[in-house]
């Protein structure tokens, strides 16, 4: 672990604040930052009371990647593609954390995010950015494949295969109108803004059932590659059959009739 560590973590109720926080490095991704990372979002599959996380970052640049100059890259000789199988699976497991984790994760972009740090936005649920963000597959410029860290599973399903190889054959940037356009991100606002409008994202979540939250994002992820409209329907119904069950569903409706906030219990 680092001394001084990578990430930062502000609680605001239900909400977790989770902040990239080497200003002075870019934000780079070293295999330590990703060990607290993976720890992070690992965690998460058990805190319950923790029902939306917000991932931002401070400085310049929202993350500029995977540091070139760490053991991200192992070094020659013999065994390296060992070693590099093991730093590969590392970094890509926050990838998979992130999309597991039962919690919303609202990204916020107010600069550039590049390769590694590309593939933490597109592991979001939604995202926003400022006019100033960029975003672009960068380890087709280090002579690696454009396709990294989720980024040829996630983009294609995010704004199609066209959009999607247009950036990850070339490594160009996509700006933030551009990523408005093809529906990458939801929203361009102000930097200044950015917290504020994730805030009010996750204060809408947080009228959801907990449990009600949690298996929309559980049902989203394996829609998404539904064979068909049937097992889609057959995933929806088990959710719904499920969730009328609790008490929070029963709250819901009566707090629906009395025209007042639900009162959550269950967690």
């Amino acid at each position: 672990m680092n001394p001084e560590p990578g990430i930062t973590v502000e609680a605001r109720g239900a909400i977790e604040i989770l902040t990239l926080n080497q200003p002075d490095a870019l934000n780079v991704l070293t295999p330590e930052v990703i060990d607290e990372l993976a720890d992070y979002y690992e965690a998460l599959q058990h805190r319950t009371e923790v029902r939306v996380v917000i991932l931002r970052s401070t400085g310049r640049a929202f993350c500029a990647g995977a540091d070139l100059g760490s053991q991200a890259f192992a070094e020659a000789g013999s065994g390296r593609i060992h070693r590099q199988g093991d730093i590969q699976q590392r970094y890509a497991s926050v990838i998979r954390l992130m999309r597991s984790c039962p919690q919303p994760v609202i990204g916020l972009v107010h600069a550039a995010a590049c390769g590694a740090g590309f593939s933490l936005v597109l592991a979001c649920d939604i995202r926003y950015a400022a006019p100033e963000a960029k975003m672009n597959a960068a380890y087709l410029r280090v002579g690696l494949g454009g396709c990294d860290l989720g980024s040829g599973y996630l983009l294609p399903r995010l704004v199609g295969l066209g959009p999607a190889s247009e950036f990850l054959l070339s490594g160009r940037f996509i700006g933030a109108e551009r990523a408005l356009r093809m529906g990458l991100v939801s929203e361009v606002v102000p930097a200044g803004q950015l917290l504020d409008t994730g805030l009010a994202m996750a204060a809408d979540m947080l009228r959801a059932s907990p449990l009600g939250l949690r298996m929309t994002k559980e049902t989203l992820n394996a829609l998404i590659d539904a064979p068909s409209l049937d097992a889609a329907l057959m995933i929806e119904n088990r959710q719904q059959i499920m969730l009328t069950g609790t008490e929070d569903h029963l709250e819901a409706v009566a707090a629906f009739r009395d025209k007042r906030e639900p009162r959550y219990r269950e967690r």
